[in-house]
């Protein structure tokens, strides 16, 4: 792609999130949200392939539809009440504008798109619709979590776990694992939603560092395959290593930052007293640990003395500072978890 029209995309990825955050106006924010969809499609297109066509294509009619949904649900809501902010919604709306919103970010039952539009297209697109691509829809979601129906949240919040694990059991594809990777983790953002935002935006951000971490390891390598990053070994040694470690994160296992948003939310959940919810969310989620360890286990299957001499290849991988500082994030923030929820 031409750098001058890239520079002109990721400018206006910038400002489309940017003006939903600072917008306390719905039709500011759904403006800002149209300007995010439209920015990034081109970056989606950029290699003239018919799956990314059709992965455009696919991203731009749901996101479509949600924008048309938030337009509408804002605009009645105006009606009704006289006034387009933010925070001030009557109860019919409030629902189809959650909705709307857990459907720009992919939450199940509507995450049909997402695993389809992520294996369509390249991984440094993926990695922006993975984490960039979720401020703003997030952001509106937080603000109007105090009045969104709790068990619509704990529905979808369950559902999107469950889908997440079991979605990426049976995957081959590296794209579709973190799709569905991407969301399990936001079913445990919604289930904690009503109870704490802070907590869910805490969650949100070590999604956010975790996430672009493996992106930025699977580009450096250059895999989008599970066969492929299971020979990925002689090419680069200390990044294969923290990339399982990284996938470890992912599934929150202890001492790794993953781990902590995960402890802190089964915490709330047992003071919330709803220990049957917090027991099912623990169930549901060793969904997820299994393709994650799945993943750790066809690394560890490469390592010496296993490898054959005979495939051993050049060590030419270059690692950028910025997938180490990533890496280094999403494996050493748990100690510092208080101090971050204190900033929060």
């Amino acid at each position: 792609m031409n750098p001058t029209a890239l520079m002109i995309m990721l400018l206006s990825l910038a400002i489309g999130t940017t003006m939903t955050l600072m917008s306390h106006h719905w039709l500011l924010a759904w403006i800002g949200l149209e300007i995010n969809t439209l920015a990034i499609i081109p970056l989606m297109t950029k290699t003239p392939h018919p799956r990314a066509i059709e992965a455009a294509t696919k991203y731009f009619l749901t996101q479509a539809s949600a924008s048309a949904l938030i337009l509408f649900s804002a605009t009645m809501n105006a009606w009704k009440t006289g006034e387009w902010s933010i925070t001030l919604l009557s109860d019919p709306y409030t629902i189809t504008l959650s909705m709307a919103l857990m459907m720009k970010l992919g939450l199940a039952p509507l995450h049909f798109w997402l695993p389809e539009v992520i294996q369509g297209i390249p991984l440094s697109t993926g990695l922006i619709l993975s984490t960039w691509q979720k401020i703003a829809p997030m952001t509106l979601l937080l603000q109007i979590s105090h009045l969104t129906d709790l068990k619509l949240l704990i529905t979808m919040g369950l559902t999107s776990i469950l889908i997440g694990g079991w979605g990426g059991i049976n995957q081959t594809q590296l794209r579709k694992v973190m799709a569905f990777s991407s969301i399990g983790h936001l079913g445990w953002m919604v289930l904690i939603l009503k109870f704490n935002p802070q907590l869910t935006l805490f969650n949100f951000l070590l999604y956010i560092t975790m996430t672009a971490a493996m992106f930025f390891s699977l580009m450096s390598i250059s895999s989008t395959k599970i066969s492929e990053i299971s020979s990925s070994w002689p090419k680069s040694p200390i990044l294969v290593t923290t990339m399982m470690l990284v996938l470890l994160s992912l599934a929150g296992l202890p001492p790794l930052t993953g781990f902590s948003p995960k402890l802190l939310i089964i915490l709330e959940l047992a003071k919330q007293n709803t220990l049957l919810l917090a027991s099912v969310t623990m169930l549901a989620s060793l969904l997820a640990l299994f393709f994650y360890l799945r993943l750790t286990y066809v690394m560890i299957l490469t390592l010496p003395p296993h490898i054959p001499p005979s495939s051993t290849h050049w060590r030419t991988t270059k690692n950028s500072p910025l997938t180490a500082t990533m890496t280094t994030l999403a494996l050493l923030i748990f100690p510092l978890s208080p101090t971050f929820l204190l900033i929060i």
